[in-house]
């Protein structure tokens, strides 16, 4: 977290060309999770996601365009300042992580990985590499060759692993001389779509949420020599309703109790209890998500307060965690269009 002047700040990142409004600064009731839009700004197009640097000073976003772009912005107040130009990468990002002195954006058009060097003021370098994926899937339409869905540092700092929609596998990866460097592939089911990941707070699971199919995929974690097992694969929906479903994000409680899933098309959330291993992931509820399409689910640092950014009804709706059970309750919502992401900071 950066100064105390952006302690209890969100920030929202949503698609400009279906009529959002870029980034949303928001200030953040710590007791009621309560969020109050501050400011908006929309120098770049589409800012579908964003990560903050380590100290909270610099603000990073993937620009979701054909031609694919990363921006930097210095947060000096409530509104965020572009920090130098947009530097080009892979087609159509989707996801960025800060990794190794640089930000990794994953293009998912592009089916690769960029690596973006980061200057000492926090602005950004001309990138330094891409690793390309390769392979496909048996999806006729959406895995004729590969679709990078996210990218991450796993909990060490040690490795980064992508994520690959089209290649239902995901990828660990360290940086070398000419960027992103392939470490290791791991094939999860075939059609399984994988499309975002978390780790347990323990750093020894990790849990890959796949969107073709409406489960969750357990694996085991090595950190020392960078593999990812495969354990078992669970669903996150009671009973799969007739039309399309599209789970979109996982996240896990900061002391490892719970995940909570979004699904689109079904638009709920769902709460799966952890064993002490976290090997047996339990569903045990679905709740409304609030609103439609929700793109994404974060959870506030403090674990009290789930967020879903649901991207078509336009809004951004908070929920109260309860301690005992995990069960989300709709506390309130702001109007927040095309909305596609949120973080804290």
């Amino acid at each position: 977290m950066g100064d105390d002047n952006r302690a209890g700040r969100a920030y929202i990142g949503s698609f400009t060309a279906a009529g959002g409004l870029g980034i949303l600064t928001a200030a953040v009731d710590e007791d009621t999770g309560a969020l109050t839009v501050l400011s908006t700004t929309d120098t770049v197009a589409d800012p579908s996601y964003l990560a903050l640097s380590p100290t909270g000073e610099t603000l990073y976003a993937v620009s979701e365009t054909s031609d694919g772009a990363l921006a930097a912005y210095r947060l000096d107040g409530d509104k965020p300042h572009l920090l130098g130009r947009p530097v080009p990468v892979g087609s159509a990002p989707t996801h960025l992580a800060l990794y190794d002195g640089h930000v990794l954006t994953a293009n998912y058009r592009s089916g690769s990985v960029t690596a973006v060097p980061l200057c000492p003021d926090g602005s950004l370098a001309a990138p330094a590499g891409e690793l390309r994926h390769t392979g496909a899937g048996p999806h006729p339409q959406r895995q004729q060759g590969p679709h990078a869905h996210q990218v991450l540092a796993d909990p060490s700092g040690r490795w980064a692993v992508s994520v690959d929609l089209g290649t239902d596998s995901v990828r660990v990866c360290a940086l070398g001389d000419d960027g992103p460097a392939l470490h290791r592939e791991v094939a999860l089911r075939p059609g399984s779509g994988p499309r975002h990941l978390v780790f347990h707070p323990r750093g020894d699971r990790a849990y890959v949420l796949n969107e073709l199919t409406p489960t969750l995929t357990v694996c085991a974690w090595d950190a020392a020599h960078g593999t990812l097992k495969p354990l078992g694969e669970v669903s996150v929906l009671v009973d799969v309703p007739d039309g399309d479903v599209y789970p979109s994000e996982v996240v896990v409680a900061p002391d490892g109790r719970f995940l909570w899933t979004a699904t689109r098309g079904a638009d709920v959330i769902s709460v799966l209890t952890l064993d002490e291993a976290g090997d047996a992931p339990r569903l045990a509820a679905t709740v409304s998500c609030g609103g439609h399409w929700p793109r994404d689910l974060a959870i506030d640092p403090s674990g009290r307060h789930l967020y879903a950014a649901n991207e078509r009804s336009g809004d951004v709706t908070w929920f109260t965690v309860d301690h005992d059970t995990g069960l989300p309750r709709k506390s309130g919502s702001i109007e927040a269009p095309a909305a596609s992401c949120v973080i804290f900071g």
